[in-house]
């Protein structure tokens, strides 16, 4: 079974050496709409496949890393780099191009990190991302499976190759986030509530 949980932001960029003109050349923003989709062959304990509570923390607040950011590519001109940095409290440093499809790619591949690094408490099994799709505008998207991320023809994906600016981690609720996320620290959810009884007084299992 799967599940799909949507996620906005908008983001600046210059998407170097593509055919327009426009996005090579000129800062540019969009406002995105990101899909994830999850999957799982068995339910948790509340009959879900993973509580979409459970992705508003550690899984938002990265993406969220994007919102109101300029997002550059750590191989694009020094001095443009510098200028990023030195005129925007919030950007990204990202490995690849920051066109829609290395977004998914790149989305793809924190979310698996982060799941991956989750103890989960509520019954849950075999939890993992199916898909990851971006959609940069109303007409055009990108769509990431795990043999993309997977793919050095699409450029490698490393923990330690992406660099975020001091303002955007003072808004993540640990400031240390992404730093456990590479150590491999483990992130632990929250307990469920108490379970009630059914009406045969027997207990949900």
């Amino acid at each position: 079974m799967r599940i799909r949980k949507l996620f906005k932001f908008e983001n600046a960029h210059i998407v170097r050496n593509c055919t327009s003109q426009r996005c090579s050349r000129s800062i540019h923003g969009h406002s995105y709409q990101v899909e994830l989709i999850l999957e799982a062959h068995a339910l948790d304990n509340g009959q879900m496949v993973y509580d979409f509570g459970l992705l508003k923390s550690h899984i938002k607040e990265l993406i969220d890393s994007f919102d109101h950011a300029i997002t550059f590519w750590d191989k694009d001109n020094t001095d443009y780099i510098n200028a990023c940095k030195a005129f925007s409290a919030r950007w990204v440093s990202l490995p690849v191009s920051p066109s829609a499809e290395q977004f998914s790619r790149v989305i793809f591949y924190w979310v698996d990190c982060v799941l991956k690094n989750t103890i989960t408490q509520n019954g849950e099994k075999d939890v993992q991302i199916y898909s990851v799709i971006v959609h940069e505008t109303d007409t055009g998207y990108a769509q990431c499976f795990r043999e993309d991320v997977e793919n050095a023809r699409m450029g490698r994906l490393s923990l330690d190759m992406f660099e975020f600016s001091e303002q955007v981690k003072a808004e993540w609720s640990d400031d240390k986030l992404f730093d456990k996320l590479k150590r491999g620290e483990k992130f632990v959810n929250p307990s469920p509530l108490k379970q009630v009884k059914t009406d045969d007084h027997s207990d949900f299992k």
